[in-house]
């Protein structure tokens, strides 16, 4: 968990290949939707247009297919959900029909001035059309209302592990795999 620019979906990909698990990252599905049209995809643009969350049935929906697949009967790392408290509580119906467990909940902090700059950056480098500033700082707000309670919610069940975000990826990388190494897996 972090806010947008944080490097959550960077890291992802880095961690669950530490642990080998998929990475499920909504922001990738819905942006495959996206580029290939499909309804959904229709669906979510017009959220992540004006930097809002795509709905919670939707994104409930696809997240509760992808960790029915087989690949992530082990395990997986969800990149970008929960989202919502209500999410939470789906998520939490979710792994127990699937008899999974959480682990731990990888919060990354960063600076939030940092944040708008990535931002800015990636828009321009990625040509990504939905990191304006103005969106950027919806989606911030956004992330502030919505997004950062869930980490209460789940420091009240031991959950959190908060990693500094800032720093070169290798650096911050590092700090997680020390982190997230000594906590039994499921």
């Amino acid at each position: 968990m972090g806010p947008p620019g944080a490097g959550k979906g960077t890291q992802a990909k880095a961690v669950a290949g530490h642990f080998e698990v998929p990475a499920i990252s909504t922001g990738d599905i819905f942006r495959a939707n996206v580029s290939g049209g499909t309804p959904l995809g229709v669906e979510a643009q017009k959220y992540m247009d004006r930097g809002e969350y795509v709905p919670d049935e939707i994104t409930n929906n696809m997240v509760r297919g992808r960790i029915a697949e087989p690949d992530a009967e082990k395990g997986f790392l969800l990149d970008g959900y929960p989202r919502t408290l209500s999410q939470v509580t789906e998520l939490d119906a979710m792994i127990d029909a699937t008899g999974h467990r959480l682990d731990a909940v990888l919060v990354l902090t960063v600076d939030q001035e940092a944040l708008l700059g990535r931002l800015l950056k990636r828009a321009e480098t990625e040509g990504r059309a939905d990191d304006t500033e103005d969106v950027i700082r919806r989606r911030l707000e956004v992330y502030t209302a919505e997004t950062e309670p869930l980490i209460a919610v789940y420091a009240e069940r031991g959950l959190v592990v908060s990693v500094d975000g800032m720093g070169e990826i290798d650096e911050v990388q590092q700090r997680i795999f020390d982190a997230l190494d000594d906590i039994p897996q499921s």
